[in-house]
């Protein structure tokens, strides 16, 4: 019972430990990328971002050379834009926008021969409960609020100063962009659809489908290969096999010392084996290696000193014999 429990508390400590360090990297590292609160999934909206093409790089099939269209259907005109990015036309004479912001307008529409800004650009997506949002701000003055003032303020459009200076406190029109996984491999990377606008014309809602609203995970999280991911299954395994067994031994066996490790008998056999199997091993290799020349000579001498012996015993016999005559 003992053992079981703590080879659970083991493997919960790990967890947790494991999370924790999980919990400390679910923090965007780069633009427009986010992780879900609630799955830990990753979202990386920089696929969809349009990026305008260098000067003299040559344009690949796949690259895009206009932003995202969205049809306005009974609004009365079409909307352009782009994700996390401005939209790669040029834009000139934007409505209620100083000049110097007109380049980071996100998303846009035109109608009778005037420029609206929906927002300028925002590289941070959000999270609303399970929805990923995109949000843009700070576009032009909603259309309303924006003739009443110029009334009160006497500005008009012909006017070359810029009316966003005395119009600083005027609404200003949003964009609210929900992103909706689309996983077909046959559609494009995203398509967008104008969903409605608020009476007052400050508000445009869209919904953008496309699989980088799928989630997945982060590279920077891809760490481990599936080797590595064995790898740590075979150390945590090895880690409650350790202790637990230690545990056991402690407590129920009341081992002390090295007895205490898990099957110590087998342990010690196998590397009583492994000691046998490296002295034999090394013992034929040392009998392997080349002997000097003078140790070969030495070896038939001595096996011949007993016959010189004896010729020499017969060779006495003989004189002595030959003395008694």
């Amino acid at each position: 019972m003992r053992i079981v429990f703590f080879s659970t508390s083991i493997s919960l400590f790990l967890s947790t430990t494991t999370f924790a360090a999980h919990s400390k990297t679910l923090q965007p590292t780069a633009p427009c990328t986010i992780f879900s609160p609630s799955s830990g999934s990753f979202y990386d909206l920089n696929t969809i971002a349009i990026q305008p093409i260098k000067d003299g790089k040559k344009a690949h099939k796949d690259d895009r050379t206009e932003s995202w269209h969205a049809k306005g259907y009974d609004y009365g005109a079409n909307f352009t834009l782009n994700f996390c990015a401005p939209v790669i036309e040029d834009l000139e004479d934007v409505v209620g926008v100083e000049r110097a912001l007109w380049q980071n307008v996100s998303a846009y529409y035109k109608l009778e021969g005037k420029t609206y800004s929906i927002g300028q650009q925002s590289s941070e997506p959000i999270f609303r409960g399970p929805k990923l949002v995109l949000n843009y701000t700070s576009g032009s003055p909603c259309t309303q609020q924006f003739e009443k003032a110029q009334k009160l303020t006497g500005h008009n459009d012909n006017d070359d100063d810029d009316d966003s200076g005395s119009l600083e406190e005027v609404q200003r029109k949003t964009t609210i962009i929900s992103l909706l996984c689309e996983r077909d491999s046959l559609a494009a990377k995203a398509s967008v659809s104008f969903v409605g606008a608020s009476l007052d014309e400050c508000t445009y809602f869209f919904e953008a489908r496309s699989v980088a609203a799928c989630g997945g995970v982060s590279q920077s999280q891809q760490t481990l290969g599936p080797a590595g991911v064995f790898g740590v299954i075979l150390l945590i395994t090895a880690a409650v096999y350790l202790f637990g067994g230690i545990a056991y031994q402690r407590t129920v066996m009341h081992q002390r010392g090295w007895r205490q490790l898990p099957n110590y008998s087998a342990w010690a056999g196998i590397g009583s084996f492994i000691k046998d199997i490296f002295i034999i091993t090394f013992s034929s290799c040392v009998r392997l290696l080349p002997r000097r020349k003078g140790y070969n000579q030495l070896a038939p001498h001595n096996t011949n000193h007993r016959g010189h012996a004896d010729d020499e015993n017969r060779l006495i016999d003989q004189l002595d014999e030959e003395w008694d005559d």
